[in-house]
């Protein structure tokens, strides 16, 4: 596996994440297990990305604008996490706000994997792409410890 098949893995994680909170009830225990999932799963990526293959995308002047977007989108999508969370996940409005982070969630990982990836392997040699491989299994359990105590 290397860090592009990896990072689909959570991509793909992710995906199946928001089609069962859409199915999820309102108000539900699972719709709360389920967030919980998620919001580890989505912050705990964005971190570990961001520290094992954004920050070298940094260093090559081809990949700033991209990797510039790609981290402003994980902002976004952090904010919209912090309402949803002090949100009542009975209304329907959670589920509306909800689906607004979907639709951001799978532009960005659907924009990544079509455009970012096969760009970013054009800039690296396969050696880069093992220590950022390495790099991102390290960080991103400890980055999920960090989110599981945060909740």
């Amino acid at each position: 596996m290397d860090i592009y098949e990896r990072l689909e893995q959570d991509h793909n994680k992710q995906r199946d994440l928001i089609k069962s909170i859409k199915k999820a009830e309102l108000g539900s225990d699972e719709l709360d297990k389920l967030w919980s999932e998620i919001k580890v799963e989505l912050e705990a990526h964005a971190s570990a990305e961001e520290q094992a293959f954004y920050s070298e995308l940094m260093k090559d002047p081809d990949g700033t604008d991209e990797t510039r977007h790609a981290v402003e989108e994980h902002q976004e999508m952090h904010e919209m996490i912090a309402e949803l969370d002090i949100m009542d996940k009975s209304e329907d409005l959670w589920m509306k706000k909800f689906e607004k982070l979907a639709h951001k969630v799978i532009h960005h990982v659907d924009e990544e994997e079509a455009d970012f990836f096969p760009k970013a392997d054009k800039l690296f040699n396969k050696n880069e792409e093992k220590e950022m491989l390495k790099a991102f299994n390290e960080r991103k359990p400890v980055e999920e410890k960090k989110q599981e105590a945060a909740a």
